[in-house]
């Protein structure tokens, strides 16, 4: 008989997808459906939406406010931004009703800061039911707890109660330790989002090229990533202005700092060498990072970094910091004797750490070269997703649903 697994995320596909939703869809999307049937209840931001639809291996059910096709700026606005904060009883509720139809062998919700609580409410309410725990997040664990102060007890009460806890990285699992989390804890991290090897028209990536300005000669910095104070892309910035002139900086995303870093590039009097693309479909960012030379998101704050993983496998050097999560794969020549090179680690806050590192790739290709290698192999050895699946189901699913 199949077992029935209800999912809690705050967002899911079409819309406002970031690691943890690619998690989830690239995990039931491989699993046995002879085996597993998945449910979730979700967010719905957009009246246009459905309600309730089959997406991939889930059966998704939307809650909440909504206005036609908003923006990702409308999410932080009246009414939409009231959503966050209702998810924590409104989702609880919702999966209580789902219960009595579906009568749920397990529940999963995907991190803790925003799905925790419902999970922690539906478990007071079902006991026996098994409840995983899987942390995504991203922000600083104390940034993260000081928001949650108002629903503590519940908060904490979202690991304590949980059957297992599944970390993407060493640094979440410590998370979980120190929140008093007792039981089983399984560090599974996130998949690369492209395979490594993946070949790609060269006749399109030229006219890619060509569509955001880049001209013969010049040297392409890239940043994949959410325009948000965490990705710490202002620091791009004053490393840029600081750079050869032959240096051009892609920006690929969007959010709340996009205004901000228009006016800082300005200030800088680097706007001639800085694209802001904008948002572009997931299809597309690979493509972007091919078409450049080195990826820079010098983070202040990662739970794993799933877009670096994806870079290393798509052959491109990485230069970031080692915060939370990135220290699992992220290794320096400098910082880490002991391992493959894989990557360079540069301080958080340290635009000349960043031009240090950029003009050093750019001098030394062959080394670059040699480097890029290193992280292809660690990327293939320990982040396939189908590897991936294979442990979810064994160290987590199985271990408590048997």
């Amino acid at each position: 008989m199949k077992k029935k697994i209800l999912i809690f995320s705050l967002a899911y596909y079409p819309n406002h997808v970031s690691g943890a939703e690619v998690a989830i869809k690239e995990i039931t999307d491989r699993l046995d459906t002879d085996k597993y049937e998945f449910h979730m209840v979700t967010l719905r931001y957009n009246s246009n939406v459905a309600k309730q639809e089959q997406v991939g291996n889930v059966c998704v059910h939307r809650i909440g406010i909504t206005r036609p096709d908003p923006t990702f700026e409308d999410l932080g606005k009246m009414p939409l931004h009231l959503n966050k904060m209702l998810f924590q009883f409104q989702a609880a509720f919702k999966a209580l009703r789902l219960h009595r139809t579906y009568k749920f062998d397990g529940t999963w919700a995907l991190m803790a800061h925003s799905s925790g609580v419902p999970a922690a409410i539906f478990k007071l309410f079902n006991p026996s039911v098994p409840y995983i725990l899987t942390l995504q997040e991203g922000d600083p664990p104390e940034q993260i707890e000081k928001t949650m102060r108002p629903l503590w007890q519940l908060f904490r009460r979202s690991f304590t109660s949980a059957d297992v806890v599944q970390a993407i990285s060493t640094f979440l699992g410590q998370w979980a330790t120190s929140m008093d989390y007792k039981g089983p804890l399984a560090i599974i991290p996130n998949g690369a989002s492209v395979p490594v090897g993946v070949q790609y028209d060269q006749v399109e990536l030229d006219a890619l090229s060509q569509s955001v300005g880049i001209k013969a000669g010049e040297f392409v910095m890239i940043s994949v990533s959410r325009l948000v104070h965490q990705k710490a892309l202002d620091i791009n910035l004053r490393a840029l202005a600081q750079l050869s002139q032959s240096v051009r900086y892609l920006i690929v995303g969007d959010g709340p700092k996009m205004d901000e870093l228009k006016a800082l590039a300005a200030e800088l009097n680097i706007t001639d060498r800085v694209v802001f693309v904008g948002r572009v479909d997931r299809s597309m960012t690979s493509k972007y990072r091919k078409i450049a030379d080195v990826f820079v998101v010098p983070s202040r704050s990662e739970g794993l970094g799933i877009s670096f993983l994806s870079t290393m496998a798509a052959g491109i050097p990485v230069v970031t910091t080692q915060e939370g999560g990135i220290a699992d794969f992220l290794f320096d020549a400098k910082r880490n004797p002991d391992q493959p090179t894989t990557g360079w680690a540069v301080d958080k806050e340290n635009p000349e750490q960043i031009v240090e590192a950029v003009t050093h790739i750019m001098n030394n290709p062959e080394e670059a070269k040699q480097v890029v290698e290193n992280a292809q192999q660690l990327v293939r050895e320990k982040y396939d997703w189908d590897k991936i699946v294979k442990d979810m189901e064994t160290e987590v699913f199985d271990k408590v649903l048997e």
